[in-house]
């Protein structure tokens, strides 16, 4: 079997799938020669896939130290709200009434949720929340709104631990299933409305007072190291 080959893209979705998983923190230090090494590949490779991720606010580079996971501001968290609040409720305002194998996805990712939830995996948990809107971005065909929605999503899993404290994950699971049910029965409006509600709750527990509780703490090697190629998909 042929190695794959590694690109600057797929280092850079590794990146991201690491902060939708709550892996890599705000923060984090990302060491351009731990990721060569990691990936085996070269530092130039890694610098072009951390620069793009820059473009889209994910890292940063600071002179003379390196790379870092990106610390968005108070402000930064709530224009991030406010954007979602706008996008979401506007994709399913036009989605139609989805049709049964759509909905059969997205049932089955909500009962995924539960079984994260109810087995505390907190890593499963945190995936599988905000991959939520992907998912719903996706199931309604539109390949514009799924790329912004994994800009969001990753966005407010940085912004969730710098300035969020942490609740029952239940009770975004059940904000999720009544998005569905309501797309299921052809109200629109009602799905429309319940993302908002839900937006809304997830803006409200933004907390300014709590970034100085948290510490970034370097785990790249753990976190990134590639998977076995005896359990790869």
């Amino acid at each position: 079997m042929s190695t794959p080959v590694i690109t600057k893209t797929k280092i850079a979705e590794r990146l991201i799938e690491s902060i939708l998983t709550a892996k890599l923190r705000p923060g984090e230090k990302l060491g351009e020669q731990d990721i060569a090494d990691l990936f085996q590949v070269s530092r130039t490779l890694v610098r072009e896939a951390l620069m793009h991720l820059q473009t889209r606010g994910f890292v940063e580079v600071r002179s003379r130290v390196g790379w870092y996971v990106a610390e968005p501001s108070f402000e930064e968290a709530q224009e991030t709200y406010a954007a979602r609040r706008v996008v979401e409720p506007g994709m399913l305002r036009d989605a139609g009434q989805p049709l049964q194998a759509t909905l059969k996805r997205l049932r089955k990712h909500i009962a995924e949720e539960r079984k994260a939830i109810a087995c505390g995996d907190a890593e499963a948990r945190s995936w599988l929340l905000a991959d939520f809107h992907i998912c719903l971005a996706e199931c309604l065909g539109n390949r514009f709104l799924t790329s912004m929605m994994v800009d969001l999503s990753a966005r407010t899993t940085l912004i969730s631990d710098l300035y969020q404290s942490k609740t029952e994950a239940r009770v975004f699971n059940d904000d999720h299933a009544a998005i569905v049910e309501a797309l299921a029965d052809g109200d629109n409006l009602r799905a429309e409305q319940l993302m908002i509600a839900h937006i809304d709750a997830l803006a409200s527990r933004l907390d300014e007072s709590l970034i100085g509780r948290r510490g970034a703490r370097n785990r790249l090697r753990s976190i990134l190291a590639p998977e076995d190629s005896s359990s790869a998909k």
